[in-house]
This record gives structure tokens, sequence and C-alpha cells, in this order.
């Protein structure tokens, strides 16, 4: 049997969402022809954030050059030029929206030279230009390791920077096919090495199979890495054609990922639960930065 059809546990259970203020940030996003994350890779927090008024905005997408076999954002392997008006838009929903944090991310743009390095720089530029108060998370892709594509981006110095390692390396080539371990590792590394005063962060799921002690094993080469921030959620299967869940892991294991990072391995925060997400809650970076300013 699937693993797909076991139940799922109570404590996968989201609250109703509220469905005017959805409805508000869904209409602003469509006013300016703008993806968010949260409805592309269907999200189960959705309601949540939505309702309070946040959202994680998707650029140079919807469609992803990438195949991944657990993502719900669309394959689109064809070569699609870049809206330069995007940028602008993302700025006046930030406005709009009366954001103090906003999370940027990307589809892999694997046909572009850069990997999509100018539109992130472009988007930061825009939203301080317009929004000077908002601290500014980029979410970003492996560039295929083009380090200057990197450099560009470190170069603007957003205050978050923030790149998924996804799961742990045995499952790489089933999980993350066109993705290499030790090349996101080298990313983060790079991150930190290149400024001391950016906020780095990775992100995993876990119920695809992997073990505890892997998981464990993740957490510390990201922290070799120099990461501050690591979150880590239940995987959940977005349809029958994704990959199936191989077990629901239950909260008190979430609390044994985040006492172990936080205690034994010294990162700033890890936010572990069942319905985490590399952006859930990512607002509170602010408070971590007034009492851990760099």
């Amino acid at each position: 049997m699937r693993s797909n059809a076991f139940k799922k546990p109570s404590w996968l259970r989201v609250k109703a969402p509220q469905k005017q203020r959805i409805g508000e940030v869904s209409d602003l996003l469509l006013d300016l022809h703008l993806n968010t994350v949260c409805q592309e890779a269907s999200c189960p927090n959705i309601g949540e954030c939505f309702a309070g008024g946040t959202a994680t905005f998707l650029i140079m997408g919807p469609g992803c050059t990438r195949a991944c076999p657990y993502c719900d954002i669309d394959f689109d392997k064809s070569t699609r030029p870049i809206d330069f008006s995007e940028p602008e838009r993302v700025g006046e929903a930030v406005v709009r929206l009366n954001l103090s944090h906003v999370v940027i991310t990307s589809v892999n743009r694997d046909d572009l030279s850069d990997g999509g390095a100018s539109q992130f720089v472009r988007c930061v530029e825009i939203i301080r230009e317009r929004s000077p108060i908002t601290t500014i998370e980029l979410l970003i892709p492996d560039l295929c390791g083009n380090w200057e594509a990197l450099t560009k981006i470190m170069n603007i110095s957003p205050d978050v920077l923030n790149h998924n390692i996804e799961t742990i390396p045995r499952l790489y080539s089933r999980v993350r096919p066109q993705g290499v371990y030790s090349r996101s590792l080298e990313l983060l590394e790079k991150v930190r090495k290149s400024s001391d005063k950016i906020y780095t962060k990775s992100g995993l799921m876990v119920g695809l199979g992997e073990k505890d002690n892997e998981v464990f094993k993740v957490l510390i080469d990201l922290k070799r890495r120099g990461v501050d921030i690591v979150t880590l959620g239940q995987y959940l299967s977005p349809s029958s054609k994704h990959l199936p869940v191989q077990r629901y892991v239950p909260p008190k294991i979430f609390q044994l990922y985040k006492d172990y990072g936080e205690k034994e391995l010294g990162f700033l925060q890890v936010v572990s639960s069942p319905l985490t997400r590399s952006s859930y809650h990512a607002g509170q970076i602010k408070r971590l930065m007034r009492e851990n300013p760099r």
C-alpha cells in the first residue's frame, strides 16, 4: 500500500482560514499579476499566512525548469524571457500589504545564464526604494553552482539568505535528482564567508524515508557551514503522482530535532514542527535580529 493512503494524524490538521482576508490578498496578487509559493506549491499554511496579510512571492515563474518529484510547482523546460516589470509589482505589493518582512523566492531557471540572480537583485533594490523599513529574505535556488551569480545577490546584502537543503544526501537522487547535496552546502558556506552580517537559513523536509540520525547529520553539516536558522517540516505528498509519504513524524520528534539543533549545536533558531515550511513565521527574524545584532 502506498504511504499516501495513510490517514493523516491529528497534529496535521490546520485551522479554518479567514476567507475574507485570504480573498483580499488573493485579489491583490491577481491585480498585480504576481505568483506566490503559497499557492503554487500548495502550502498547508496558506490560510494562516494570507489571513495575516503575508505571502512569499514567487518570481520568474510559475513554471520551473526542474521536475523534482516532491514539488507541486509546474514543470516548464522552455526558455522564457524575464519579465522586467515584475520587481516593480513586487514592490507595489509590499507597500500595499504593509509588510515589515518579505520573503522572495523563485522557481529554478536553469535556462538563464545567471539563474535569475539579476531579478532577485532588482527586487531588493525596488523594495528598499519603496519600503526601507521592510526586512528582506531571499530564498534562492542553487544557481547550478554559478558563484558569480551568487556574488551578485550577496552584493545587494539581503537581511536573510535562505537556501533549502531539502533532504538527506542518501535521498538526493530520488527526491532532488538535479540537485547536488555538496553544492548546496558549498553555496551556504560561501554566503557565510562573504558576509558575517547576513543571516543564513536552510530547511529540510522529513517523512521521505530518512532516519532520525541522518537528520542529525544534516544539521551538523549545516552548522559547520555557518547556517544560523533551520526549518524542519513534514513532507506532504501533493498527489498520487508525487513521491509518497513514508512516515508521519510525530511532534515529539520535531521537538527532538529542535532541542538538538539549538541546545547541542547552537543554531540561532530551529523552527521544527509538522506544519513548518521554510517561510512559515519568517517575520520572527526581526526579533532574532534585535536579540542577536550583527
